[in-house]
């Protein structure tokens, strides 16, 4: 997935300094805002691709509940306890 949002954020980043150069060239004041507005729209791309996989993570690791099994430490806790009494 990470390959795909990459070619689609080189795509934008190069359509948006074609447009720039374009807007240079005819001093065109649409055309360099229309290039920044595409330079915008591939960083909140990245930013939304980072988000949203700390989001996941986040919630992949909350559906997975911890388990609260004793363990051999427990158990020698256990069997100290009761044999002190």
């Amino acid at each position: 997935m990470l390959i795909i949002i990459l070619a689609i954020v080189i795509a934008l980043v190069a359509w948006s300094l074609h447009l720039m150069q374009e807007a240079m060239e005819r001093r065109e004041f649409s055309l360099m805002l229309a290039g920044t507005l595409v330079a915008f729209s591939a960083a909140a791309l990245v930013g939304v691709y980072f988000l949203m996989g700390n989001y996941l993570g986040y919630m992949t690791r909350m559906s997975h509940p911890p388990s609260y099994e004793f363990s051999y430490y427990d158990v020698q806790l256990m069997s100290f306890d009761q044999s002190t009494n």
